[in-house]
């Protein structure tokens, strides 16, 4: 076996990139800038640089030219910036994996939770039967965006998460409730003081457009899309994962939303009017988990809590 020496590149591990380094690198190919990716990462441009020329020598090839007025990848970093974001995206899922099993021995569990749905019955119950059968569990709630949670199922960032329906392929859902929805449009829309109105007198309103990282079926549901008479739906350029957000963008006057009518007691807010839509289907809740982890001890009990509460209320998801 020949000996490369402590100093080749990638000789050992202790000469490896970092994961630090790799996410630098990743935000430099993305910026073309040196200035710029030190300010994303709240570095010194100096710190940056010396770091990116660290990385370079432990890969033994250069990844960026520099010149006086303009930063491009080398071929040999075009190249590699596929396989640092899988590193990145390994390091992530490893990170995630240990934090399972972590939670798990600890006799922990992560919920996640759409926006306000905690308050929303019958998730109260649900929790509370879950503590009944679990006393010792640590029960955690992880907050997220209303169309966010499903993205933390598949991810396996939380055990089991309530959500709103739909929810992308892959992810089992047991419904908890329903209720009808509304549009959020400013308050000095023309339509805005009318009691209700129909998808066809919004058809020429912009929808508050929701982030790509939102899976498509769930920003199609929450954007109305397909419409009834199948005319195009004009979303706006803005990427929101919230309801705050999209509220706030709403009492701006750059659109509208679609979201449960309970927003009306929940949320309100100057600007923002919310006006019954009669066509509109209505929005359910749910609780939601992976099959493979459907038998753990947490989210078997979760399941146990959650058809518990639906039956003392007569087995169908709750009218909301």
């Amino acid at each position: 076996m020949s000996d490369r020496g402590a100093d080749a590149p990638i000789a050992g591990r202790q000469n490896a990139p970092s994961a630090h380094q790799l996410h630098l690198f990743l935000t430099l190919a993305e910026e073309l800038h040196f200035r710029r990716s030190a300010q994303r990462v709240f570095m010194s441009q100096g710190a940056f640089s010396q770091q990116i020329s660290a990385l370079e020598r432990r890969l033994g090839v250069p990844l960026v030219e520099r010149t006086t007025r303009r930063v491009s990848l080398t071929r040999a970093g075009a190249e590699l910036v596929p396989y640092a974001r899988a590193v990145l995206t390994a390091f992530d899922e490893l990170r995630q994996a240990a934090e399972r099993h972590r939670d798990a021995a600890a006799g922990r569990a992560v919920i996640g939770a759409s926006e306000a749905v905690t308050a929303m019955p019958p998730v109260p119950a649900v929790l509370n039967g879950l503590r009944e059968r679990l006393p010792g569990l640590d029960i955690r709630v992880l907050r997220t965006g209303f169309a966010e949670s499903p993205q933390a199922v598949l991810k396996g960032e939380v055990d089991a998460a309530l959500v709103f329906l739909p929810v992308p392929a892959g992810i089992r859902a047991l419904p908890l409730a329903t209720g009808p929805r509304c549009a959020a449009m400013p308050s000095d829309d023309p339509l805005a003081g009318k009691d209700a109105v129909s998808l066809a007198d919004l058809a020429d309103r912009p929808v508050v457009g929701l982030s790509p990282g939102v899976p498509r079926v769930c920003r199609d549901y929450w954007s109305a899309d397909p419409r009834p008479e199948g005319g195009p739906v004009r979303r706006t350029s803005h990427r929101v994962t919230d309801l705050e957000s999209l509220l706030s963008l709403v009492a701006l006057g750059e659109g509208i939303g679609f979201v449960p009518s309970l927003a009306r007691e929940m949320y309100p807010r100057p600007g923002v009017s919310y006006v019954d839509v009669t066509d509109l289907p209505p929005w359910t809740s749910a609780l939601a988990w992976l099959p493979e982890n459907g038998d753990r001890p947490a989210v078997a009990a979760l399941r146990q809590a959650a058809r518990a509460a639906l039956r003392e209320s007569g087995g169908a998801p709750l009218h909301v």
